[in-house]
């Protein structure tokens, strides 16, 4: 018995990479990206989601991570290596460690 494809095309939304941005559809095949370009067209089978004025990134970013970071006599659970694996589990592909200030009063 042969499996069936699933197939989603994100139309119109501004792609987000490393070096560039630009408006175009990707189309994603069993979970693989197989094309980016200008007005794809697939069959019918496709689910398509309209992502115009919206921007299609690779993965979520979490801007404000408290990983193996010492508070008040403890440090949190998680340290880089597990934070970042659980992160990856959940589609986020990129973190930004919040940054503890020590604010000294001038005499």
């Amino acid at each position: 018995m042969a499996s069936q494809s699933t197939k989603l095309l994100i139309k119109g939304g501004r792609i987000v990479n490393e070096d560039q941005s630009f408006i175009a559809d990707v189309l994603i095949e069993n979970g693989v990206i197989s094309d980016i370009g200008q007005d794809l067209g697939v069959s019918n089978e496709a689910q398509v989601i309209d992502a115009t004025g919206k921007l299609v990134i690779p993965g979520g970013i979490d801007t404000h991570t408290h990983l193996q970071m010492p508070f008040m006599g403890t440090v949190s659970v998680d340290d880089f290596y597990t934070g970042t694996r659980a992160a990856l589990a959940g589609g986020t592909t990129m973190i930004s460690q919040f940054t503890r200030v020590t604010v000294y009063a001038r005499s």
